[in-house]
């Protein structure tokens, strides 16, 4: 196990400020940690207001607005939006509101499925505010082409996810009946549309066969954070910077993330963010 200093030399490394509505954004955490050995990360899980999926539209923005001042305010010089739904409903507001400060958000890798489906028949599993969103319209106007895309609403899912036990009864019986429900579809490509649901990957591809390829962005999106990050000294004799902080309960934060990024992770709750 790593251990890991705070903020150590935040001045003179690039500053990625990640943020989601719980522990989801973590697979995209582990992503850029990987990419930018020499990043300070700040990462704030809005625990307490756990999944936006299931908010409405307005409490999104305002979540969305009041955790990324926080993480700027705490030096961020990157922002990156590991969720799909503050994604989808927040990402254009927050463009507009600092429009000097460089934003990656989550959306479902629709582009690279249709690319790898030999059917033309591709699924999304996201929650019902990504999938209903403008945005996601948009992108499935721009990306399917003559592919049918179906829309796999899973309400519920993401809290479960939440809530850190992946052998929850009715987490693996929620599974099941999504899975099955794409099994008919007979589709060769899965699209993961909810950052969360990289924690149950495992068991959504044993539960599809090997037949169907499932993907996420994760790697995608870290890709584009060093992108815009720009030219850095990379800093492998020195100690990760990873901070994490959460609106909700820090000890749930804190196992999650320790097994899910391999370290010893300090976890600051923030309820008044």
């Amino acid at each position: 196990m790593t251990s890991l200093s705070p903020r150590a030399n935040e001045t003179e490394s690039m500053h990625v400020g990640v943020f989601d509505s719980g522990i989801g954004g973590l697979s995209v955490l582990r992503a850029v940690r990987e990419s930018m050995p020499y990043a300070v990360l700040s990462y704030f899980a809005d625990s307490a207001h756990a999944p936006y999926g299931e908010r409405a539209d307005g409490h999104v923005l305002e979540r969305s607005h009041k955790v990324a001042k926080h993480l700027i305010d705490q030096g961020a010089k990157v922002l990156v939006l590991a969720c799909n739904t503050a994604t989808a409903i927040a990402i254009d507001r927050l463009r507009a509101r600092w429009p000097a400060l460089p934003m990656v958000g989550v959306e479902p890798g629709l582009k690279p499925a249709v690319a790898l489906s030999r059917t033309r028949r591709v699924a999304v599993m996201a929650t019902p505010a990504t999938l209903r969103s403008d945005r996601f319209e948009r992108l499935a106007q721009t990306h399917a082409g003559t592919a049918f895309v179906h829309r796999i609403p899973c309400p519920g899912l993401a809290a479960l996810i939440e809530g850190g036990d992946l052998a929850h009864p009715r987490l693996l019986e929620l599974l099941a009946e999504h899975c099955a429900s794409i099994k008919r579809f007979e589709v060769d490509v899965v699209v993961l549309g909810c950052t969360h649901y990289s924690f149950v990957r495992d068991g959504i591809e044993r539960l599809l066969g090997p037949g169907v390829t499932v993907i996420d962005t994760a790697q995608a999106v870290a890709n584009q954070v060093v992108r815009l990050s720009g030219p850095m000294r990379a800093r492998t004799s020195m100690p990760i910077s990873l901070r994490l902080m959460t609106s909700g309960d820090a000890t749930s934060l804190r196992t999650v993330a320790s097994g899910w990024l391999d370290v010893s992770c300090q976890v600051e709750a923030w309820p008044s963010v």
